[in-house]
């Protein structure tokens, strides 16, 4: 939010121009307020998440495997190998305390290997640690120039309420060759925190184009959807966001909390 966007190996640095937040779509269960009171934009459960939690309990990636070696010689890097496959499937399970504990140890002992502060940070973000959580995304950016992170580091910065952070990150993004996805997120955290702000009206002109009707959409659209659903809902044009709900619920009313929204509205 994210591969978030998920375990390590699934993002690689694509080069220095390389590449589940706004009203995104809310989880199930509540999420943690930060320290100034703002929820965080959303739970970043993207398409590549949703990859990494079918992975189960396979191996690790070869590149990671390879990079611990570099990092730290082949004798030492078994031990860390098997520590963060252990803190890789506590991730994938969402049991983020386990994954933490891990992790910390990892941290410490191979800091120079991007996979390692990329859980790191993914992990601190999942409980609601935005400062901790930032600063170890941007360790993972400095290490690898991937930009796949960047919408994380702008939640954690729009959680914390500092919006030219969040717009610098967003700058970067749009400057850059990233994915989709990547894009997507970025412009949901953006929007979320103009609708902080109480500019409803440019947080739908933001998200606007990312609202058209599609035949075959995937999560990345579905998600844009409900963030504009939800932002037409609180500035009150009632018809447009049942609309969207709508749309989301007709291809996929399992997600989010999508029904109940439109039941309320009805």
């Amino acid at each position: 939010m994210t591969n978030p966007s998920g375990a390590p190996g699934q993002r690689r640095a694509r080069g220095a121009a390389s590449g589940n937040r706004s009203q995104q779509p809310a989880a199930a269960e509540a999420r943690p307020q930060s320290r100034q009171g703002k929820e965080p934009a959303s739970e970043r459960e993207s398409e590549r998440d949703r990859r990494v939690r079918k992975r189960g309990e396979g191996d690790l990636p070869l590149e990671v495997r390879e990079e611990l070696r570099a990092a730290v010689g082949t004798d030492r890097a078994a031990g860390l190998e098997r520590r963060l496959g252990i803190a890789t499937r506590a991730y994938e399970r969402e049991r983020y305390p386990e994954a933490l504990a891990e992790l910390r140890v990892l941290a410490r002992l191979a800091p120079e290997v991007g996979a390692i502060r990329e859980l790191y940070g993914l992990t601190l973000y999942r409980l609601g640690r935005w400062r901790e959580a930032a600063r170890e995304l941007r360790a993972f950016h400095d290490l690898t120039a991937s930009f796949d992170q960047h919408p994380v580091i702008a939640d954690c910065e729009r959680a914390l309420g500092r919006d030219k952070a969040v717009l610098a990150l967003w700058d970067a993004l749009r400057k850059q060759g990233v994915d989709r996805e990547v894009l997507v997120e970025g412009r949901l955290v953006v929007a979320g925190m103009m609708a902080d702000r109480g500019d409803l009206e440019g947080a739908i002109a933001l998200l606007g184009p990312g609202g058209k009707s599609l035949r075959h959409p995937d999560t990345c659209h579905l998600r844009q959807w409900y963030a504009l659903a939800d932002l037409y809902e609180r500035a009150g044009d009632l018809p447009r966001a049942r609309e969207l709900f709508t749309r989301v619920a007709s291809f996929s009313p399992e997600l989010f909390d999508t029904e109940d929204r439109l039941a309320a509205l009805r």
